[in-house]
Protein backbone atom coordinates (compact mmCIF):
# COMPACT_ATOMS: atom_id res chain seq x y z
CA UNK A 1 0.00 0.00 0.00
CA UNK A 2 1.48 3.37 -1.06
CA UNK A 3 1.61 6.06 1.50
CA UNK A 4 -1.32 8.67 0.64
CA UNK A 5 -1.12 12.02 2.25
CA UNK A 6 -3.95 14.13 3.03
CA UNK A 7 -3.90 17.23 1.12
CA UNK A 8 -3.89 20.43 3.86
CA UNK A 9 -5.30 22.82 1.24
CA UNK A 10 -7.37 24.64 2.49
CA UNK A 11 -10.89 23.38 1.77
CA UNK A 12 -14.61 23.67 2.48
CA UNK A 13 -14.17 20.03 5.12
CA UNK A 14 -11.21 22.23 6.88
CA UNK A 15 -13.10 24.78 7.77
CA UNK A 16 -16.48 23.59 9.25
CA UNK A 17 -17.21 25.49 12.61
CA UNK A 18 -19.38 23.47 14.60
CA UNK A 19 -21.02 26.42 16.31
CA UNK A 20 -22.40 27.81 13.21
CA UNK A 21 -25.60 26.29 13.96
CA UNK A 22 -25.89 27.68 17.05
CA UNK A 23 -28.86 30.49 17.96
CA UNK A 24 -29.16 32.38 21.53
CA UNK A 25 -33.10 32.48 20.98
CA UNK A 26 -35.21 30.49 23.55
CA UNK A 27 -32.78 31.13 26.21
CA UNK A 28 -33.12 33.15 29.35
CA UNK A 29 -31.52 36.51 29.50
CA UNK A 30 -28.20 37.11 31.79
CA UNK A 31 -28.52 39.28 34.33
CA UNK A 32 -29.35 43.21 34.38
CA UNK A 33 -27.01 44.40 37.13
CA UNK A 34 -23.66 43.07 36.56
CA UNK A 35 -20.99 43.40 39.64
CA UNK A 36 -18.88 46.15 38.90
CA UNK A 37 -15.34 44.50 37.57
CA UNK A 38 -12.55 44.78 40.66
CA UNK A 39 -9.24 45.96 39.25
CA UNK A 40 -6.31 45.25 41.42
CA UNK A 41 -5.33 47.60 44.30
CA UNK A 42 -1.83 49.24 43.42
CA UNK A 43 0.81 48.16 46.11
CA UNK A 44 1.98 50.92 47.43
CA UNK A 45 6.24 50.86 48.21
CA UNK A 46 6.25 49.13 51.25
CA UNK A 47 9.49 51.55 52.82
CA UNK A 48 13.32 51.88 51.97
CA UNK A 49 15.82 49.76 53.02
CA UNK A 50 19.37 49.34 52.91
CA UNK A 51 21.73 47.23 50.77
CA UNK A 52 25.36 46.73 52.21
CA UNK A 53 28.52 44.67 51.24
CA UNK A 54 30.20 43.79 54.79
CA UNK A 55 33.87 42.66 54.99
CA UNK A 56 34.51 43.29 58.85
CA UNK A 57 34.19 40.37 61.29
CA UNK A 58 34.07 37.76 58.26
CA UNK A 59 37.10 36.37 58.05
CA UNK A 60 38.05 38.59 54.58
CA UNK A 61 34.47 37.06 53.18
CA UNK A 62 32.72 39.60 51.76
CA UNK A 63 28.76 39.67 52.57
CA UNK A 64 25.51 41.66 50.90
CA UNK A 65 23.53 42.70 54.27
CA UNK A 66 19.91 44.05 53.72
CA UNK A 67 18.67 46.02 56.86
CA UNK A 68 16.41 48.70 58.06
CA UNK A 69 12.95 47.20 56.86
CA UNK A 70 9.59 48.30 58.78
CA UNK A 71 6.34 46.27 59.05
CA UNK A 72 7.68 42.46 57.73
CA UNK A 73 7.62 40.54 60.11
CA UNK A 74 10.26 37.08 60.27
CA UNK A 75 8.64 34.35 57.98
CA UNK A 76 8.65 37.04 54.86
CA UNK A 77 11.66 37.90 55.02
CA UNK A 78 12.76 33.97 55.40
CA UNK A 79 10.84 34.44 51.96
CA UNK A 80 12.81 37.17 50.81
CA UNK A 81 15.98 35.33 51.51
CA UNK A 82 15.29 32.01 49.84
CA UNK A 83 14.34 34.09 46.61
CA UNK A 84 17.80 36.28 46.95
CA UNK A 85 19.80 32.80 47.23
CA UNK A 86 17.91 31.54 44.37
CA UNK A 87 18.67 34.37 42.42
CA UNK A 88 22.27 34.93 43.04
CA UNK A 89 23.15 31.10 43.45
CA UNK A 90 24.80 31.42 46.49
CA UNK A 91 24.01 30.97 50.49
CA UNK A 92 22.28 33.18 52.84
CA UNK A 93 20.26 33.22 56.38
CA UNK A 94 18.03 35.78 58.13
CA UNK A 95 20.05 36.78 61.68
CA UNK A 96 19.17 39.84 64.21
CA UNK A 97 16.74 41.16 61.37
CA UNK A 98 18.92 41.49 58.65
CA UNK A 99 19.08 39.36 55.86
CA UNK A 100 22.75 38.32 54.96
CA UNK A 101 23.73 36.60 51.56
CA UNK A 102 26.94 35.55 50.85
CA UNK A 103 29.01 37.72 48.33
CA UNK A 104 28.68 40.81 46.32
CA UNK A 105 25.07 41.01 44.84
CA UNK A 106 24.11 43.82 45.65
CA UNK A 107 22.06 44.27 42.34
CA UNK A 108 20.62 41.01 42.20
CA UNK A 109 19.48 41.36 45.85
CA UNK A 110 18.14 45.49 44.42
CA UNK A 111 15.95 43.49 41.78
CA UNK A 112 14.40 41.10 44.35
CA UNK A 113 13.34 44.10 46.56
CA UNK A 114 12.14 46.03 43.61
CA UNK A 115 9.99 43.28 42.20
CA UNK A 116 8.55 43.03 46.44
CA UNK A 117 7.52 46.81 46.25
CA UNK A 118 10.66 47.88 48.70
CA UNK A 119 12.53 51.10 47.79
CA UNK A 120 16.48 49.81 47.80
CA UNK A 121 19.15 52.08 48.55
CA UNK A 122 22.66 50.86 48.59
CA UNK A 123 24.34 52.31 52.17
CA UNK A 124 28.00 52.07 52.27
CA UNK A 125 30.26 49.83 51.77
Amino acid sequence: MKNERISTEAGAELTQNPFAALSSEGLRPGPSGLPPVETAPVKKHRGRVDILRVKAGRGGKTVTVVKNFTGIGLPEKEQLAKAMQRACGTGGSVKNGQIEIQGDKREEVAGILKAANFNPVFAGG
